[in-house]
């Protein structure tokens, strides 16, 4: 029988942890670690709730993957996340030794896999990854895009009603 557990779905899987982000009032970014096509970590950006900078999904996934391996080489598992790795994450996915990252949208920003840096290439590393990007990118971008319009609207209308409130 043919699985139908394939880039596609596991990134969908990664926009419905996203989604439990933005419900926490984070940034909206998942990530699922994948071993024989199963799902052995996952994780969602949790800074703010957990007062850790270094609570980014993909971290939650692979600690959770080294946890379920009990193991901190997660050698030959794919790492799914709806948006391109910062630096830290990249560390991470390195010193984890993961096989593959498949991401969905490009971080022009902080991007690690090759929008603002590529250190997941650099040719000076101990352990190189196969990427794949661009993974349902539209959907990953939409999602994001909608997260900081919303927060940018209620930014405004906080401020004008301070504003509002000083005036009268």
């Amino acid at each position: 029988m043919v699985s139908l557990r394939n880039d596609e779905y596991w990134m969908r899987y990664a926009l419905t942890l996203a989604q439990r982000a933005q419900d926490e009032g984070e940034v909206p970014v998942g990530a699922v670690l994948v071993l024989d096509n199963e799902a052995i970590g996952e994780g969602w950006n949790r800074p703010i709730g957990h007062h850790d900078p270094t609570a980014h999904a993909e971290i939650m996934a692979l600690r959770q993957g080294g946890q379920v391996l009990q193991n901190y080489r997660l050698l030959e598992t794919t790492l799914y996340v709806t948006l391109e790795p910062c630096i830290m994450c990249a560390g991470a996915m390195i010193h984890s030794r993961i096989g593959r990252l498949v991401y969905g949208a490009s971080d022009e920003k902080t991007g690690a896999a090759g929008s603002l840096v590529d250190i997941l290439r650099h040719p000076g590393m101990n352990h190189q990854i196969v990427i794949e990007s661009g993974i349902l990118a539209d959907e990953c971008s939409a999602t994001l895009s909608a997260f900081f319009r919303l927060r940018r609207e209620q930014h405004k209308a906080r401020r004008a009603a301070v504003k509002n409130a000083a005036q009268e």
